[in-house]
């Protein structure tokens, strides 16, 4: 039997903003099952699909405790994407989870924000106001508690980011790590591709969200690049295409899952 990610504290993934943690359709797509099949034990965050930081990490601080409860561990090994990095940081720092954090890895997570953010702000405030009405009342529907669509775009501003990081240092005694991804070109992923464009004038390498410069924080962090024609995208991160991003060898990603394989494997490794 494959026991190469039964780590000693449990998985807990934590989802980034726009989706929710359904059974179907999964958010992070092969990937769970992919690290179950090797013995690792995963959780999932379900917090707000459009909660802002400071009301997601209280919902992942209340998380923790429910699947310390149900391990019987003392510990969890954090996996977030985009925004979730985000969460789990805060809830780690200010609302005081770092005991009980052994590990937390962010992938495509906007640490410094986003200078592409700052101009849109600028230049149309009002249809973003116009927007959170919207998209609070309509999510509000489908299951989230106190969606805030504004102060969660409000807070992915480099100046919101920049008190965001003050507030909340790394902890002592946390791994922490970081992965960024890039997109070759704009038609690496067509769902992403104007933004990439944008991005890359404004920012340099980007995932078609995230910029490489935005996305790199912790004891280690890392540039993730896929093998082939396509480049690697924020929602290739969580395997959202369902399928290898390419069959060719040589180095690089070939399948999204992989690389969770790998990671998971290191933190074993590292007594996590």
């Amino acid at each position: 039997m494959d026991e190469s990610c039964a780590t000693r504290y449990p998985l807990l993934m934590i989802h980034g903003a726009g989706f929710r943690d359904l059974k179907l359709p999964v958010y992070w797509g092969r990937i769970p099952g992919a690290l179950e099949k090797r013995g690792g034990s995963v959780y999932f965050g379900n917090q707000d699909c459009w909660g802002c930081v400071e009301t997601n990490a209280e919902a992942i601080r209340e998380r923790i405790a429910e699947v310390l409860a149900e391990s019987g561990r003392d510990k969890v090994n954090i996996i977030a994407h985009s925004k979730g990095g985000l969460d789990a940081r805060m809830a780690a720092s200010s609302l005081g989870c770092g005991p009980q954090i052994a590990s937390l890895t962010t992938v495509c997570t906007p640490h410094r924000g986003s200078r592409t953010l700052d101009r849109l702000f600028r230049a149309a405030r009002g249809a973003f106001s116009a927007a959170a009405f919207a998209v609070d009342n309509w999510i509000r529907l489908v299951g989230d508690k106190k969606p805030d669509f504004m102060k969660l775009c409000e807070g992915m501003t480099t100046e919101a980011m920049a008190r965001f990081n003050a507030a909340n240092p790394d902890v002592p005694g946390v791994f922490y790590q970081s992965f960024a991804c890039v997109m070759k070109h704009p038609f690496s992923d067509l769902n992403l591709s104007t933004a990439n464009f944008i991005l890359n004038r404004l920012e340099g390498p980007n995932d078609g969200l995230v910029s490489v410069e935005s996305a790199l924080w912790g004891e280690t962090a890392h540039v993730l690049r896929a093998r082939g024609f396509r480049g690697l995208s924020h929602l290739d991160a969580i395997d959202l295409y369902r399928g290898p991003l390419s069959r060719r060898k040589g180095e690089g990603v070939g399948d999204i899952c992989d690389f969770y394989v790998d990671l998971v494997r290191d933190l074993k490794d590292r007594g996590y």
